[in-house]
């Protein structure tokens, strides 16, 4: 799931155009992204440039904005949180115990009870799973970015072999981080939504209920295994040809025993 924050670190990454890095690390900055470290990582700087080019926006880092929705935690609606049925039937009982002998008003009460369970129950699950593409995603933004940053440091390196190494450890990691982000996307793309639900009353609940309440819609993402390969291909790609650079570098600097 692409957020605007993952999109304004993406950009952030990406700054060429000199005065241009204060502002992105500003719209990074206002769209979520407040961890110092993370923003200076992303504009190839310091913190202390950081704070520099925050401060030069009008932006106090001292003063962090709230916090996005904590996508992880789970939904809770009239104490049903969507995680047991064991759950709901306290509800019950506690409801038979308020109306004993009234059958109909605890048929209402069961019946009331159940889309919210069913609807909750799905929305936590959809949302956990989002929350955990979102995340992976991010994980393989920052670990394909730190292989260009590795590359790059090769130009400077005292200690060419193991900048190197660093480098090669870099592309290796990367790796995992788009099958891990893969995976994680696939589990939400084959995920449950509620758009298109035949079941009214989970609609209903969802609207009135979760929505209604400040909740951000969810849905399942359009992932698929086209996004993946194309990195791991463009990956293999770039690395294949550094090997060639980097071989060329290495025997100017160790001629060949004659």
């Amino acid at each position: 799931m692409s957020t605007t924050r993952d999109e304004a670190m993406a950009a952030l990454r990406d700054w060429s155009i000199p005065g241009r890095r204060a502002d992105l690390v500003a719209a990074a900055w206002q769209a979520g992204e407040t961890n110092v470290s993370a923003l200076a990582e992303a504009s190839r700087t310091s913190r202390p440039t950081v704070y520099a080019d925050l401060r030069s926006r009008g932006i106090d880092p001292d003063h962090r904005p709230k916090e996005h929705t904590d996508m992880s935690a789970p939904v809770v609606i009239d104490g049903i949180d969507g995680t047991s049925l064991e759950n709901v039937q306290e509800l019950v009982d506690q409801f038979a115990r308020k109306h004993p002998g009234d059958d109909d008003a605890i048929t209402g009460y069961i019946h009331s009870t159940t889309p919210i369970f069913y609807a909750v129950h799905r929305y936590n699950e959809l949302r956990s799973l989002l929350a955990a593409e979102e995340h992976a995603r991010r994980d393989r933004d920052r670990a394909l970015h730190l292989v260009e940053t590795r590359w790059e440091a090769l130009n400077t390196a005292a200690n060419w072999l193991a900048a190197h190494h660093a480098y090669v450890v870099a592309v290796a990691d990367a790796h995992i981080a788009i099958d891990m982000w893969a995976d994680r996307a696939a589990a939400a793309a084959k995920a449950t939504g509620f758009e298109g639900d035949p079941a009214a009353d989970l609609i209903r609940v969802y609207r009135e209920r979760i929505l209604a309440e400040g909740h951000p819609p969810v849905e399942p993402g359009t992932y698929g295994d086209n996004e993946a390969r194309q990195l791991r291909e463009n990956l293999d790609r770039t690395h294949e040809r550094r090997k060639k650079l980097a071989a060329e570098t290495l025997g100017m600097a160790r001629p060949a025993t004659q």
